[in-house]
């Protein structure tokens, strides 16, 4: 395990860079995102363990960052004056681009993975906004009319995205469909919504709507998101199938769940981050093929998914975790509000 201190800045969130498996990039920001100023670390993992390549001052906090995905040495930040920042690590001290729409918080940021030339972006403000870091204004505006923690794009189309809010929402917009009156609004869909009823069980009651936090799409199966957030579980959903409930609910986690990133290697694992300061590891149970551990013993768990490990080296809130795309299929990083940055393999603490 390597580690990292972002001395005097706690981290918000972690990226591998799409382009090289040595380089990070981490998002901090002074006094726990309170008040005060943010940085925006580029980290290179060496023989010697990381290592700082530069870093840029915002002047304020600093929530989430996305690596462009047709520019190796570029990174678009979000920030807690309601701004986006795109930074060229080739320059130095300023962005080579700023954006000034959002009325709140900016919480998150994500590059089109598949059309490569656009971005978006999610705000406490209640919208989503998408963006061209060749034009001075955004290109287009989504509202969900409820503080939207994350934002992303589909890996499989470049015209789908999704969000999720404080409402307790998962909702789908395809840029294809009319605006119409639905803004391209095409699933909202319940998180908190009772999982189908299982046989010789009586029917679930409804869960209390909790703030979704967290949402991120499978890499392999197109139709398959996992959300998490306040209520501590972690929930997969099909979007062919909106009305069914959860697939899947994974429960484990002592507090909130900040983050949920799915492997790029595996279609059935996904790693999470949470402020009981642990990172864990799940199987959606989607490749198991059994389906007496149904549960494991847990009321709330559904779908034979499971807990197959978990990081603890983490002294305070877990927020930020993400997969390095490169090389053996089980290396990753981690950020908290501990000021440290963590890389390890997810392979060792298997059955831990």
């Amino acid at each position: 395990m390597l580690e990292f201190r972002t001395q005097g800045f706690n981290g918000y969130a972690v990226k591998y860079s799409p382009f090289f498996d040595s380089r990070l990039a981490v998002a901090a920001s002074a006094n726990f995102g309170l008040v005060g100023n943010g940085r925006l670390y580029i980290l290179g993992l060496t023989t010697d363990g990381i290592v700082v390549e530069k870093w840029f001052e915002t002047q304020d906090s600093l929530y989430d960052l996305s690596w462009s995905e047709t520019h190796e040495n570029q990174v678009v930040v979000a920030a807690g004056d309601g701004s986006i920042k795109l930074f060229d690590i080739g320059l130095d001290e300023f962005p080579v681009r700023s954006w000034q729409e959002h009325k709140r918080e900016v919480f998150a940021v994500h590059w089109n993975l598949v059309g490569k030339d656009t971005f978006c972006s999610s705000s406490w403000d209640g919208c989503i906004k998408i963006w061209s870091p060749h034009r001075s204004d955004s290109l287009l505006t989504l509202p969900t009319h409820s503080c939207t923690y994350s934002a992303a794009y589909s890996p499989h189309s470049p015209s789908i995205l999704s969000a999720v809010s404080s409402d307790s929402h998962l909702r789908i917009f395809d840029l294809r469909t009319p605006a119409s009156v639905s803004n391209h609004l095409t699933l909202s869909i319940p998180i908190h919504a009772p999982p189908p009823t299982r046989p010789g069980l009586p029917p679930q009651s409804g869960i209390p709507p909790a703030e979704a936090l967290t949402h991120d799409w499978n890499k392999y199966r197109d139709s398959i998101i996992a959300a998490a957030g306040v209520d501590r579980l972690i929930r997969t959903f099909d979007i062919r199938s909106p009305g069914q409930g959860p697939v899947a609910v994974l429960a484990g986690h002592d507090y909130a769940v900040r983050k949920v990133a799915w492997s790029p290697h595996l279609p059935d694992v996904l790693l999470s981050a949470s402020y009981d300061m642990t990172c864990r590891v799940w199987t959606d149970g989607s490749a198991l093929g059994v389906g007496g551990e149904e549960g494991l013993g847990n009321p709330m768990a559904l779908g034979g998914g499971r807990e197959l490990g978990r990081m603890g080296r983490h002294t305070e809130f877990v927020v930020g975790v993400d997969w390095c795309l490169f090389g053996a299929e089980g290396w990753c990083a981690s950020c908290g509000w501990d000021e440290r940055v963590l890389v390890w393999d997810v392979r060792a603490i298997m059955g831990s």
